[in-house]
């Protein structure tokens, strides 16, 4: 089955998830250039997300969308297993938002355009008046009702455990008072693992859960750390058994 599942991936998936990118990328940026930059700058990305899964035949199950109250913002903060993080999120969370991401990702032909026209938010760690422009930016965003999904460990897990999460998600959330909702990630990990075969994707069942959102109990330091290690040890008890236990991140 292994072996019928990668000529599938090779013969069928490979050419029309290739087409798909191009035609959203060009559709993003298209939509976003002349109508509703929220509408065009995250529909076609769903669409597109859903179809990789879907089309792979990856089985997915969301829990804990009923914590989600209608128009509100939110900061949605994620462990980060692997490569299909993104495509589970964007395709079955349910919730108008934007990336914050690594500036690098700006160079992938054609997706990186597109989150650009899209305003997904690109962290730019280069200096400190950079820094300070990338959270003026996601203020901005964020004022305007809109969410934000954020992976604070910063790159995907070597082991599927989680690391370490930094602050500036939760200093963000608290700087607005808007409530953090942890989200747990389990399968990406054996889907992509970042550590085994750059070409092939491996099939196992993708769950997303989502927890209630936690309040600001104040503004400053104190909340800071609240929301972040509330947040954490949530994402952490979602986790299934074999990954659960912090590890640490070299890439951290």
């Amino acid at each position: 089955m292994k072996y019928l599942y990668r000529l599938y991936q090779l013969v069928i998936c490979l050419p029309i998830l290739l087409l798909a990118s191009m035609i959203t990328s060009l559709v993003t940026v298209i939509g976003c250039m002349v109508g509703n930059g929220h509408f065009w700058g995250y529909y076609p990305g769903k669409c597109w997300a859903w179809l990789w899964i879907r089309l792979l035949l990856l089985p997915v199950s969301v829990d804990g969308r009923e914590h989600l109250v209608p128009r509100q913002s939110y900061v949605f903060v994620a462990n980060h297993q692997g490569a299909f993080d993104i495509f589970l999120i964007y395709g079955f969370l349910g919730r108008n938002f934007k990336w914050m991401m690594k500036k690098g990702l700006r160079k992938i032909p054609l997706v990186g355009v597109a989150c650009q026209y899209a305003h997904h938010i690109f962290v730019d760690k280069s200096g400190p008046s950079k820094i300070r422009a990338t959270y003026d930016e996601a203020r901005h965003i964020l004022q305007e009702g809109m969410s934000l999904v954020v992976f604070p460990e910063g790159a995907r897990t070597f082991t599927g455990h989680m690391g370490v999460f930094r602050r500036g998600a939760f200093m963000l959330a608290d700087d607005l008072q808007l409530p953090v909702v942890p989200l747990t990630i389990n399968g990406s990990f054996n889907v992509k693992p970042r550590t085994k075969d750059l070409y092939w994707v491996f099939w196992h069942p993708l769950k997303l859960t989502i927890h209630e959102p936690i309040m600001p109990i104040g503004q400053g330091p104190e909340n800071i750390k609240n929301q972040l290690e509330r947040s954490y040890q949530a994402v952490m008890d979602g986790l299934e058994p074999a990954y659960q236990g912090f590890v640490a991140n070299p890439d951290q």
